[in-house]
């Protein structure tokens, strides 16, 4: 790449500042990947700066070019509508620099070995005289209103599974679809096994993290006849940094196509056929950049976040604007789909 070139990590942001801390270490990850290059970031919501801040800062360092990509696991709403959506309104404003789009980070060989790594780690310090098959997996995603982002978690449970030869595996989620951690952990308890990891495939810390942590000590507590250990998430694991860097590259190598067979806005995915040819919008302008902490959590009633403790009807208010999402058709499953909260 040349030095009018610019690097742009697109992130989700968090209410929580360590989350917003880890996120910026993974740019100085890139930046060291990229030398001769600019690197900046910016986030949809809550944090700051927002992707706007982070293109502008290229634009001022003379980038005449930008490599965007998101900084997400696997691609559902957020890297199919609502990054696009900022990228081409700055794009519209902006016609003297060029911005190209990546894909997410998705199923990558460095990335089951990051996960891989983060598993045996736990393991590891668990110590003891448990067999990997006395042991079973519970890998916990993120969870979307997406089948084909959702699948992709269950994926990763499976490579991580039969990779490390445990005894049985499991894939829950932290919100929005099925099945929710405490019934996946409850379920698991039920098979026999003397230890479960409970492994979050997030990125980075945040409300979320720590509340599949609190629930696996809160199920913990009810079978003490089983050891539950709780494995890091992937942070800035150096895998994980090389495949951000691999995904820039792929932008200029040709090499990057987004998965679009399975993608409910494009094609007829069983029990989403209602969302084919929505329109592509954001909807998060309107809490870009309002801060992180308690503080940005109160002042928008506690509605966004994606804590969706509501009836999923995904209509959400924040100081007067209101969005709508097409509702999640398995709104009532029994398992689910609300987000963890601090009473669960």
């Amino acid at each position: 790449m040349n030095g009018k070139t610019g690097v742009m990590v697109c992130g989700h942001g968090s209410r929580d500042a360590t989350a917003v801390q880890e996120f910026e270490a993974v740019a100085e990850g890139l930046r060291a990947r990229f030398p001769d290059n600019p690197v900046a970031y910016g986030f949809l919501e809550f944090a700051t700066p927002i992707i706007a801040d982070g293109l502008d800062r290229l634009r001022a360092m003379g980038c005449e070019e930008v490599l965007a990509v998101p900084g997400m696991l696997f691609s559902a709403g957020h890297a199919k509508n609502d990054i696009p959506s900022v990228l081409n309104r700055y794009q519209a404003l902006h016609p003297d620099m060029r911005i190209r789009y990546g894909r997410e980070l998705g199923i990558d060989p460095k990335m089951m070995r990051a996960a891989g790594e983060r598993v045996r780690a736990a393991m590891a310090e668990a110590g003891g005289d448990v067999s990997p098959e006395q042991t079973a997996l519970v890998v916990v995603g993120r969870g979307a209103s997406d089948p084909d982002a959702n699948s992709n978690a269950a994926k990763v449970m499976r490579l991580i599974w039969e990779g490390l030869g445990l005894g049985w595996g499991e894939t829950a989620y932290s919100g929005v679809t099925f099945p929710l951690v405490k019934p996946a952990l409850e379920h698991v308890a039920r098979l026999g096994y003397r230890r479960i990891i409970v492994f979050p495939y997030f990125l980075f810390t945040g409300v979320l993290v720590k509340r599949i942590y609190a629930q696996t000590d809160a199920v913990a507590a009810q079978h003490p006849d089983i050891e539950f250990v709780k494995a890091g998430y992937l942070n800035d694991h150096p895998l994980v940094l090389d495949t951000f860097a691999e995904r820039a590259l792929d932008i200029l190598g040709e090499r990057n196509n987004m998965n679009c067979q399975l993608c409910k806005y494009r094609e007829q995915v069983l029990g989403f056929e209602a969302e084919v040819g929505l329109p592509q919008e954001s909807h998060h302008h309107h809490v870009e950049g309002i801060g992180t902490g308690d503080v940005a959590h109160h002042e928008q009633g506690g509605a966004h976040g994606h804590s969706h403790g509501h009836d999923h009807t995904h209509d959400h208010e924040h100081d007067g604007h209101t969005h709508t999402h097409h509702p999640y058709p398995f709104a009532d499953h029994p398992l689910g789909p609300v987000t963890l909260t601090e009473k669960d």
